[in-house]
């Protein structure tokens, strides 16, 4: 799975104006929304549906919300890099600030893993996030993220 098949330049918010987990939730699935077709609100209510089975916050600063969606024809992640770190209930007790939503098909279970895979390899990089929390742009940011070090197989 490579990183640049699911993560177009256009889904990186470089500065995002959340307040709480919720907020934050919500103008992702609205910005998702725009680039899937599928209503902001069934994205929003999916990822809300799987915070309350766990929270998927991993951990330094970072998490993956994730939900699936039967109107989906391939995977889409939308990254989003908070203008100011949110409590989100993260295994380790700390702020997040660096979130990456993945969307998948329903009935893709090997890529739904697979993309869960490269993304919480890659977001457990202290130095990438770091070099993400220092850049201001949606084109330096993608630019990370797709740096070959995203681009492994999983």
């Amino acid at each position: 799975m490579q990183l640049t098949s699911i993560l177009p330049l256009e889904a990186v918010l470089p500065n995002l104006p959340a307040r709480d987990k919720k907020q934050a939730l919500k103008l992702m699935a609205m910005h998702a929304g725009t680039l899937t077709g599928i209503s902001d609100r069934a994205i929003f209510n999916v990822l809300l549906e799987r915070e309350h089975i766990g929270c998927t916050g991993m951990g330094n600063g970072v998490c993956i919300p994730h939900g699936r969606f039967d109107e989906l024809k391939h995977p889409l992640a939308v990254f989003a890099r908070l203008e100011k770190p949110i409590e989100f209930g993260a295994v380790d007790g700390k702020p997040v600030d660096l979130i990456f939503l993945l969307l998948t098909p329903t009935s893709a279970n090997t890529e739904h893993i697979k993309a869960l895979a490269v993304a919480t390899r890659l977001l457990r990089d202290k130095t990438l996030c770091k070099d993400i929390r220092a850049t201001d742009t949606a084109a330096g940011i993608h630019a990370l993220l797709i740096a070959e070090r995203g681009e492994d197989a999983a």
